[in-house]
């Protein structure tokens, strides 16, 4: 749990560091809504809100590295191993892409993801948990889906949906924080009166409110886009190897080999389980929904 609430806050203070320095950035270009500085703004906003999302990216390996623990199979030392090397080994090769680093990290939880900033510069890990719950097959499954997830560019198409997200969050925050600021004082921002120490209080706590309030709407969007590239990860591990391989591997995380310790805040859109938050903030769909897909294909 620790490990995991050290990358979530350090995904946090990426963004909160971006934020000051773009916030720096604006004040020494002098970029204000007066005078047709909306293109001014956006384009702002796009840099600071894609700096964060491609830092997250560019990091995810080691991140997910230090995170978990994850030790990387180089040579492997015992059947166990041997195994996994050669089935990601193999998936790969069948789905046309560079062999991926493969690795493995203790954990009770049956999980596996896989992250990287391009298709040839990947990792998939998995969990021993992963491993001593589930059949050879039935991880041969859960391989395919990472490795699917790598050969869509689930990872590159995630992030970039995340700075497209920030930029708008950050330009409407900003717009409605400043204009109730003005209708709060009652002028208009384009008569050039700067900020008093009142409005520059006011405006960063209500344009701190109004970030929550649009993050929650981006998430969903985000989660919604996350749910849709689950589906086409299952379809792509069925035609990897089977479908009915594919249906084993969530049939058994439907029979209850889900973490049901003390993590529950997984890296959403990385990792393989669903989450216990509402429908609308679920990184995955609910895994009858998942089975049924399949097995209409």
């Amino acid at each position: 749990m620790l490990r995991v609430l050290l990358f979530l806050l350090m995904q946090v203070a990426v963004l909160v560091v971006v934020s000051i320095v773009g916030s720096i950035l604006m004040s020494l270009f002098g970029i204000r809504l007066g005078g047709g500085s909306y293109t001014g703004l956006l384009v702002m906003c796009a840099i600071y809100g894609f700096v964060g999302s491609f830092i997250s990216l560019f990091m995810s390996k080691t991140m997910c590295k230090s995170a978990y623990g994850v030790q990387t199979i180089t040579v492997p030392q015992n059947y166990q191993e041997q195994f996994i090397y050669d089935t990601v080994a193999s998936l790969a090769s069948k789905a046309g892409l560079k062999m991926p680093e493969v690795g493995i990290y203790n954990s009770a939880d049956p999980n596996a993801f896989a992250t990287g900033y391009s298709k040839d510069n990947a990792l998939v890990a998995v969990s021993t948990g992963l491993l001593n719950a589930m059949s050879e097959d039935e991880v041969r499954g859960v391989i395919g889906h990472e490795i699917s997830h790598i050969k869509n560019g689930d990872m590159v198409t995630m992030s970039l949906l995340q700075g497209v997200l920030n930029t708008f969050v950050y330009f409407f925050s900003y717009i409605i924080s400043q204009l109730i600021v003005n209708v709060m004082n009652n002028r208009d921002d384009e008569e050039g009166e700067g900020m008093g120490m009142g409005d520059f209080m006011l405006f960063h706590l209500v344009n701190t409110i109004m970030q929550i309030l649009f993050g929650m709407l981006a998430t969903m969007i985000l989660m919604w886009f996350s749910r849709y590239r689950e589906y086409r990860a299952d379809a792509g591990s069925a035609f990897l190897s089977s479908k009915e391989t594919m249906i084993h591997s969530l049939e058994a995380l439907k029979r209850g080999i889900q973490p049901k310790g003390e993590s529950k805040a997984y890296m959403q859109a990385l990792c393989i389980n669903s989450s216990d938050l509402a429908s609308l903030f679920a990184s995955h769909p609910p895994l009858e929904k998942r089975i049924a897909a399949l097995r209409a294909l």
